[in-house]
């Protein structure tokens, strides 16, 4: 039996709060196990260089842990430039968030999402993700009502949890202590349809047999669709069409 009596399939208790920080376009916190992450959007009138003059916006991110989120050891602040894995993490948050709409339809603008770990047990590449989509589709809410575009964006809700592998059994939604200790650790992004959208995997021990990777993708996709519910309840009570 896992921490808090969890079955192997089963996910931590996740809450998302809406509007968390006031003075931006879009805020989530998420609260998945004991991860806490902060996610922020915020939106500027310009665009990267390569897309300027085409009409279409951008989706970017940022991810980084505080000092203090990981227990007795000080994180240093990332001053400048970021670490190798604050930057492979970003770059999975922003890849996905990009597939959520059609970047054309809010404009020449960039929307940032700014992922904030505040308190770390792992998963917070998915909780970031998770709770970077919801401030995502709230800015544009913020869009909407300041005319910065005519009509609400189409957009296709997404998810992403950590699958585990330990000894050939299956661990949904790892924790820090599973996670130190796992032989395989797949991250699963997908969206509401159940296609994919990202899936890494990393051998951390012995390999992984492909009929064992097959059982824990469709295992991941399942558990994707029940953080999507989670959302489109947030989505739901903020007054954002579906």
């Amino acid at each position: 039996m896992r921490a808090n009596n969890r079955s192997a399939y089963e996910l931590r208790p996740i809450a998302f709060v809406p509007d968390y920080v006031r003075n931006v376009p879009g805020s989530v916190l998420c609260e998945q196990g004991n991860t806490r992450v902060v996610a922020t959007a915020t939106v500027e009138d310009r665009t990267p260089f390569f897309l300027r003059k085409s009409g279409q916006g951008w989706v970017t991110a940022e991810y980084a842990m505080l000092p203090g989120s990981s227990g007795n050891q000080r994180i240093l602040r990332e001053r400048g430039k970021i670490n190798n894995r604050s930057g492979e993490i970003q770059r999975f948050i922003a890849r996905a968030l990009r597939t959520v709409l059609n970047l054309k339809e809010i404009g020449e603008r960039t929307i940032t999402l700014d992922a904030d770990v505040i308190q770390a047990d792992g998963s917070t590449r998915c909780a970031s993700l998770n709770a970077g989509f919801l401030a995502l589709i709230l800015s544009l809410k913020y869009l909407v009502y300041e005319q910065m575009i005519a009509d609400f964006p189409g957009f296709q809700f997404i998810a992403a949890v950590s699958i585990g592998v330990r000894d050939k059994e299956i661990l949904v939604d790892l924790d820090y202590e599973e996670d130190s200790r796992i032989d395989n650790d797949i991250n699963i992004v997908s969206n509401a349809d159940g296609s994919l959208i990202e899936v890494q995997s990393f051998c951390e021990g012995s390999p992984l047999s492909p009929d064992l990777f097959q059982k824990a993708l469709a295992l991941g996709v399942e558990k994707n669709l029940e953080i999507v519910t989670m959302q489109k309840k947030v989505l739901e009570s903020a007054g954002i069409p579906f």
